[in-house]
């Protein structure tokens, strides 16, 4: 039996839009703490998440299971063919949030 216990997490790779200050502080987050940009964003919504107890309720309704998807989510390709956007599951436990430097930087898309 081993003695570390390893989980693995399915991620996912999403593009999201940010105010630049927001963006800015979140590499800067990231360098203070040693760690990627991902980690910081995904740790950051995690913990809001865990910690809003209005959240946690809403989670319970079936309102929770109607919300309308907006996360922009890209396949990996398969065979060499382009990444396309597909829908996000309820399965998608996690999601690895991955901004591409017009989103993140506030240029134009």
């Amino acid at each position: 039996m081993p003695l570390l216990e390893i989980p693995r997490v399915r991620q996912i790779t999403a593009t999201i839009r940010l105010d630049e200050s927001t963006a800015g502080q979140i590499d800067q987050y990231a360098a203070f703490l040693h760690a990627s940009a991902d980690e910081v964003v995904d740790k950051a919504l995690a913990y809001v998440f865990a910690k809003d107890r209005d959240f946690q309720e809403f989670l319970k309704t079936p309102q929770a299971t109607r919300a309308p998807r907006s996360l922009r989510i890209r396949r990996a390709p398969q065979n060499g063919a382009a990444s396309e956007p597909v829908l996000p599951t309820l399965q998608a436990a996690k999601a690895t949030v991955v901004a591409n430097g017009a989103g993140l930087r506030g240029d134009a898309a």
